[in-house]
């Protein structure tokens, strides 16, 4: 539906795109995530025809933005960050002009103006000023003027900024149900935002695309084959049982706040959570103790904990806990974001 090639947008000394490649299918919901100043508003702004590329090219359903404008601007329906909204008019009044706009004559006005105001919930207000309608009804014209001419893809960027928390909500919702018959890339830098919309996912830092996946598998690559043990003997002896299994890469020992291997005592933490010197623990039957985190290359966590289970038997060793970590978006979207900002600190 939509393929971007060795994208690259320079403003003077600055690149703020660098060198993007990616393939948008049709019939899902793409998140275009990364923090501000990612690239995502100019990469969008390329897709749709809005600003010109330094390199690169982008086909919309096969028409290359460039040399078939026209054609390929008809696949397309655009909310930019800050909606083109006219305040003096209604919504009825300014989708028509859209409409027109976009070459839809006769009857065909009326018909998609009262589909897109259906669509979008702007029955109540439709005949109200714009300038009269708080920020969600705002930003439900600004979706409704994209849907008009019934594009394959439609593209909002960051819909939800300024909105009160029912009126993210809405939005998101509403962006849902366009994802049953549209192709939508909406960008974000929220996370729960982009996790509980999307199909895919898109994460951009540095003007670089970095991630590209669904949100679950992106949550399965990084940090996620983790296992934190909590042993009640030593933690040194529990560490080395954990070092001789196989698929274990990496073994680390986390004492609590202000205390050394050497000053370990296991039997220092009594039931009622009292330490021996009658100091409070933080209230967690576990958190006097040492925890020791475990990293592993199997996909299965079930597995390895299995294996951990039997080595702690074998050898007689009590395990008061254990944890199998899993991660979510923003432990992916931080390592990622993190780790490409060190690779461009390095390259300098």
């Amino acid at each position: 539906m939509i393929s971007v090639e060795h994208l690259t947008k320079w403003y003077g000394d600055f690149k703020a795109v660098d060198d993007l490649s990616f393939e948008i299918d049709e019939g899902h919901v793409y998140g275009f995530l990364g923090p501000n100043g990612a690239g995502k508003s100019t990469t969008m702004n390329i897709i749709t025809g809005c600003l010109s590329a330094t390199s690169g090219s982008v086909k919309i359903d096969g028409h290359d933005i460039l040399e078939e404008p026209k054609e390929a601007k008809k696949q397309i329906g655009y909310l930019p960050e800050q909606p083109p909204l006219y305040m003096s008019e209604t919504p009825v009044e300014y989708l028509r002009f859209v409409a027109e706009a976009k070459g839809l004559k006769g009857e065909a006005v009326k018909k998609q103006i009262q589909e897109v105001i259906e669509q979008t919930g702007l029955e109540p207000v439709k005949n109200r000023r714009i300038s009269a309608l708080s920020k969600g009804y705002k930003q439900r014209v600004g979706i409704a003027q994209a849907l008009l001419g019934n594009p394959k893809v439609i593209i909002l960027d960051e819909p939800t900024v300024g909105l009160d928390p029912i009126q993210i909500i809405d939005i998101r919702n509403l962006i849902r149900d366009l994802g049953k018959d549209h192709t939508v890339i909406f960008s974000s830098h929220i996370l729960s935002e982009v996790q509980t919309i999307c199909d895919r996912i898109l994460i951009i830092a540095g003007g670089k695309l970095i991630a590209f996946d669904k949100p679950e598998n992106l949550e399965k690559q990084l940090l996620s084959r983790e296992i934190v043990l909590v042993p009640e003997g030593s933690a040194e002896e529990a560490a080395e049982t954990v070092k001789g299994l196989e698929h274990v890469t990496e073994v680390q020992v986390e004492y609590p706040d202000g205390e050394s291997p050497e000053s370990e005592n296991p039997e220092r933490e009594h039931p009622d959570g009292d330490s021996d010197g009658g100091h409070p623990t933080s209230g967690h039957p576990t958190s006097g103790h040492p925890r020791i985190h475990v990293r592993t290359d199997l996909d299965d966590l079930y597995e390895m904990s299995g294996a951990i289970f039997h080595a702690f038997a074998a050898k007689d060793q009590t395990l008061l806990e254990m944890t199998l970590k899993k991660a979510n978006l923003e432990d992916v979207f931080l390592e990622l974001t993190e780790k490409e900002e060190a690779d461009d600190d390095s390259r300098i």
